[in-house]
């Protein structure tokens, strides 16, 4: 079988969260949004989704056709997809990827134009976008009872396309609804996506359900909301502030309540990071998780002292996580980068940085990482962009 994954904005850190998940060995990277991934295992496309944060779409490839037998290709597979919904009306778009466009629009005409002769009736979906985004798909089911049909070029010599299904979008209300609807928001300090904590649970790869993670700088408690959603059932969270611990433990029983959730224990501390080793045991945690304070936000900032105080900080947290995390547990922590600054540098005795991109795709001009192999988040124009650190003791 032959899947692929439509990426989030920033490759790098989607790839590296997939490998982390998926053995990529047979995989490619055609376009900076869209990786194919060969295997003999079928995957639950849905089960999968859930817990993906750099993921837009997953589907499956049907086909591969020449220029020539494209529309063919495509007529056979709305066919087939339409005799299992007859009692709908058929709903249907067009998406490519990559550089290599197929002119979606006269393709969607002409399918259109074979159902109404076959006086099905048949809706073509287009959208103002180069591509139909997650809501589209969504509000016209185009993954449950229409087809949303992919194209790319399958970067073989020939010319053929791959042509695909979507099975499955990312859930973009649940989504916001976690980041938006929560109860408790703290919008001076910064506030890290439900997307990015769960790439973040994803690259420090906790062995099991039952692995304890850390998360000394918890804040409202969004790492500890993703990691509860999915699946994991020991955590254990601190923040200097006790106005953290009570956000976090109102955002925490709002999502008991909103996701029927209950298997699953967590304490919480207002603790200073720098005393970590004193209520945590030696070698308890087998994954260290958070987004630390980052420096202000908002206003002039005085870049040498933030960046020495932040490096004092950072290092002086990384000497307890050295003693608090198992001997094959990673910390995965993000760090500031600010535009046109020296990158943080805390103390790293002991520790030392994976690269999580894998190495077939480090050459690749679509995959962007930072000099020391980390990988750099955020959109244009921010001020203090998040840099994704992953650890390990050595």
């Amino acid at each position: 079988m032959k899947y692929f994954f439509v990426l989030g904005t920033n490759t790098a850190l989607s790839v590296a969260e997939l490998a982390a998940i998926l053995d990529l060995k047979n995989a490619e990277l055609l376009a900076p949004d869209f990786l194919v991934w060969e295997t003999n295992d079928e995957i639950s496309p849905v089960a999968l989704m859930r817990r993906l944060g750099g993921t837009i779409k997953i589907g499956e490839i049907r086909a591969v056709a020449t220029a020539s037998e494209l529309t063919a290709t495509i007529t056979k597979l709305a066919d087939a997809k339409q005799k299992k919904s007859p009692e709908h009306k058929f709903n249907f778009g067009l998406s490519s990827y990559g550089p290599k466009r197929f002119n979606e629009q006269d393709l969607g005409l002409k399918l259109k134009k074979h159902f109404s002769d076959q006086k099905i009736s048949a809706r073509y979906v287009i959208s103002q976008e180069k591509t139909l985004s997650s809501v589209v798909v969504t509000q016209n089911k185009l993954a449950s009872r229409g087809l949303e049909i992919i194209l790319c070029a399958s970067g073989a010599k020939g010319g053929q396309v791959l042509v695909g299904e979507t099975l499955i979008v990312q859930p973009f209300k649940d989504l916001s609804r976690r980041d938006y609807g929560r109860p408790a928001r703290d919008d001076q300090s910064g506030m890290l996506p439900p997307k990015l904590a769960q790439v973040m649970i994803n690259l420090a790869q906790p062995p099991s359900a039952e692995a304890v993670i850390v998360d000394p700088f918890c804040g409202s408690g969004t790492i500890l909301s993703e990691a509860v959603l999915m699946g994991y059932k020991k955590l254990f969270a601190s923040d200097i502030a006790l106005k953290a611990i009570e956000d976090t433990r109102q955002n925490l029983d709002w999502l008991k309540g909103k996701y029927s959730l209950e298997d699953f224990r967590v304490k919480l501390q207002v603790k200073n990071v720098i005393h970590l080793s004193k209520f945590i045991k030696a070698g308890y945690a087998e994954a260290i998780i958070t987004e630390p304070f980052l420096g202000p936000q908002r206003g002039l900032i005085a870049f040498k002292n933030v960046i020495d105080n932040l490096e004092n900080l950072y290092s002086l947290a990384l000497s307890e996580f050295h003693k608090i995390l198992a001997p094959d547990g990673r910390v995965v922590m993000i760090w500031p980068s600010f535009y046109g600054r020296k990158p943080i540098t805390p103390d790293l005795n002991g520790w030392h940085i994976l690269e999580m991109v894998p190495e077939k795709f480090r050459t690749s001009l679509f995959v962007k990482q930072s000099e020391r192999g980390t990988i750099i988040y955020g959109r244009p124009g921010q001020k203090v962009y998040r840099e994704v650190v992953v650890l390990e003791k050595g």
